[in-house]
């Protein structure tokens, strides 16, 4: 049975917030696995994707060119109250159904695409800061094949980079950040490899 995506970013979230709750101020000038961001820089793409996701789950028009600065004052409360809505906007009865945006995608696949960034995005942060980050394995297998799916698309518009080449024997979310253009055994400048 297809889990519902407001369940399964309900999963994702409890996953990413103890990362974001986790990031001290001293790291937000720190390298992520993003090279064209820092910290601060993708903790702000990541709450613009939050919120104009819920957005995009109500049929709402949205305009990713802005780009506010969303990490001051209480940014790790604020990050954690904006996921509970995006889990909300999911949740409503027809979120699911039709198409949404101005791609006029299905609006599942606009669902699963919030999902991918929210658990690849986790991963960067959390990847850049030390924190540990494995994401529920029901997330992963809805989002590992609609993520592949979504590659050649995603690579067009600049979104993924050319897929990182993984060897045999690298686990499925390894798989999946390869996919977007991640190198899954990406280390901060200086720390040691495990």
């Amino acid at each position: 049975m297809t889990q519902k995506i407001s369940d399964l970013l309900e999963t994702a979230a409890a996953r990413a917030l103890p990362v974001v709750g986790g990031i001290d101020d001293g790291q937000l000038g720190d390298r992520t696995p993003c090279a064209e961001y820092d910290v601060r820089a993708l903790l702000n793409h990541l709450f613009l994707v939050v919120v104009n996701f819920q957005a995009l789950a109500a049929r709402e028009e949205v305009d990713f060119g802005q780009e506010p600065e969303f990490v001051t004052g209480d940014w790790r409360g604020r990050f954690a109250a904006e996921t509970a809505r995006l889990v909300k906007a999911w949740d409503v009865p027809g979120a699911e159904e039709g198409t949404t945006g101005q791609m006029g995608l299905p609006a599942r696949t606009v669902g699963l695409m919030v999902l991918g960034d929210l658990t690849v995005h986790a991963w960067d942060l959390a990847r850049a800061t030390g924190a540990d980050f494995v994401p529920e394995r029901s997330v992963l297998d809805e989002v590992g094949p609609g993520l592949a799916e979504m590659a050649p698309q995603a690579r067009e518009m600049k979104m993924f980079g050319e897929p990182f080449p993984v060897g045999e024997g690298v686990s499925a979310f390894e798989r999946l950040l390869a996919v977007t253009g991640r190198d899954p055994g990406w280390r901060p400048p200086g720390a040691a490899a495990s």
